[in-house]
């Protein structure tokens, strides 16, 4: 059993090893007979048995695939035996099918049928053998990390932790001060001793390092857990620390009194400690999703092209000013990214209004909205550039509304739960939209929000496109036949 670095290190060369020798030992004359003599499905096959370049362009293909897909079993996650089973058994049954695939659509890296056979069957055995033998049990020799900037909430956390901690990780503290008037000096978050958090923190417990180094702690001390005791859930700290966990693989809990600000996963009893769900769904839903939603947008884009160049010519002669208009948004974790719309506003229409009007509640009837701009909200029309948000990444076709970061600070202060939004990317559409849920109504919306990020799932996803599809065709009919009334 090894953990931290030495299990990644581990895991992973165990994998490239394994599949290689399973390559080799299916490659042997002896397995290519047998398994053509006694598998009934394979009976058929030719015996074949790949000579010098062949075969090392085969190892290196299957090695690639097979390392490329067990990829997430690479970092170290306490794992039970019969999760780390299924789980292996899932991802070796995925790599074969991707060399089957990868075969079928390129010769030159073809595994033969019968040498593939043998080599999904070792590795069905040896791998979950493997990653069963070096995993890190549940709740054994557990490592903990305490993250935060509260020297209260570190305390806490710490009378509630029965594991072994290593110490904790922390900005500069806000609470340090030289007198009574003087002000925080500015100080690099890396290496620097906040000895003014030190001394408020009651317990014998070691600053490991500035939280701009966590990912770094987290691999150097091979954590296992880290404990957020952040003063307040802000996305900057807070979130940042989140993501930080879900990359390195590391359990991210939090305690019992900040649950409204995260998604957790089911608890029994009264735990002060709880974890936070950082991938509340399996792999394949994010592939099934990510590759729907290229599809979406380039079909959306290949379709609507013809139009874009008339919209952007129709923008121009209405009113002056540029053809898009960019906003910020919240995204995935409390980051922001900029979100693309055609223009339908006079230029500059927010100074009027700052942030308290929502673009997705603004009618027909706004006197900033132009002429086309009217026409294109009626027919979402102004919608076609998020396409692009969302071939790139950006966003999903489905998922909570985005909302500009200072709106999102409004809400957050008379709904609590609003962060939990944040722990999926945001989308062109959700749950929320097609049950015209907006940001007037922000426990609604939040209600149905959620209630899509516990169910999330492709046919979930396509049922909600068709749903709003529909409405969208009913808006432009809508539109018709006021505009010829």
């Amino acid at each position: 059993m090894v953990s931290g670095l030495r299990y990644r290190v581990a895991s992973a060369g165990g994998t490239v090893l394994l599949t290689a020798l399973a390559v080799t030992a299916a490659n042997h004359p002896a397995a290519q007979r047998l398994v053509t003599a006694l598998v009934p499905v394979a009976s058929r096959l030719p015996a074949t048995v790949l000579q010098s370049k062949a075969f090392t362009l085969a190892v290196v293909t299957t090695v690639a695939v097979v390392t490329a897909v067990h990829v997430p079993l690479f970092k170290p996650r306490p794992r039970r035996v019969l999760d780390t089973i299924l789980t292996t058994e899932k991802r070796v049954f995925t790599a074969s099918l991707a060399l089957a695939t990868v075969g079928y659509f390129d010769y030159t890296y073809r595994l033969p049928r019968s040498t593939l056979i043998v080599t999904t069957a070792l590795l069905a055995v040896a791998l979950p053998l493997w990653l069963v033998t070096i995993r890190r049990r549940p709740g054994e020799d557990e490592r903990v990390l305490i993250v935060g900037d509260d020297p209260a909430e570190i305390t806490n956390v710490r009378n509630s932790i029965d594991g072994c901690v290593v110490g904790y990780v922390s900005p500069p503290s806000r609470y340090h001060v030289e007198s009574e008037n003087a002000t925080r000096a500015a100080v690099a978050d890396g290496g620097h001793v906040d000895r003014g958090l030190d001394e408020r923190v009651d317990l014998d417990l070691e600053r490991v390092g500035g939280l701009s180094r966590l990912g770094e702690m987290l691999v150097e001390y091979g954590v296992d857990t880290a404990v957020l005791a952040f003063s307040t859930s802000d996305r900057a700290e807070f979130f940042g620390a989140l993501d930080t966990c879900n990359e390195c693989g590391v359990t991210a809990k939090v305690h019992r009194d900040h649950v409204d600000s995260v998604l957790t996963t089911a608890t029994t009893g009264n735990e002060e400690i709880v974890e936070i769900d950082l991938e509340p769904w399996d792999w394949q839903d994010y592939v099934f999703k990510r590759a729907f939603d290229v599809t979406f947008a380039a079909a959306g884009l290949l379709a609507f092209a013809p139009f874009i160049g008339i919209i952007a010519v129709a923008i121009k002669l209405d009113s002056p000013g540029p053809v898009f208009y960019s906003q910020e948004r919240t995204a995935e974790l409390g980051e922001t990214f900029d979100v693309y719309k055609f223009r339908s506003m006079i230029p500059d229409a927010e100074a009027e209004t700052g942030a308290t009007v929502s673009e997705e509640d603004a009618g027909g009837v706004d006197p900033r909205v132009t002429r086309v701009g009217y026409v294109l909200r009626q027919t979402h029309l102004d919608e076609i550039p998020q396409l692009w948000s969302i071939l790139v990444g950006d966003m999903s076709v489905v998922g909570p509304r985005p909302e500009r970061p200072e709106l999102d600070s409004d809400i957050e202060t008379g709904v609590v739960e609003w962060r939990k939004r944040w722990f999926i990317k945001p989308g062109l559409t959700g749950l929320a939209q097609i049950h015209d849920a907006t940001g007037h109504e922000p426990e609604k919306k939040l209600r149905y929000d959620l209630e899509y990020i516990r169910k999330q799932s492709f046919w979930f996803d396509c049922s909600i496109v068709v749903r709003q599809v529909w409405g969208v065709v009913s808006d432009v009919v809508a539109f018709g036949a006021d505009d010829e009334e």
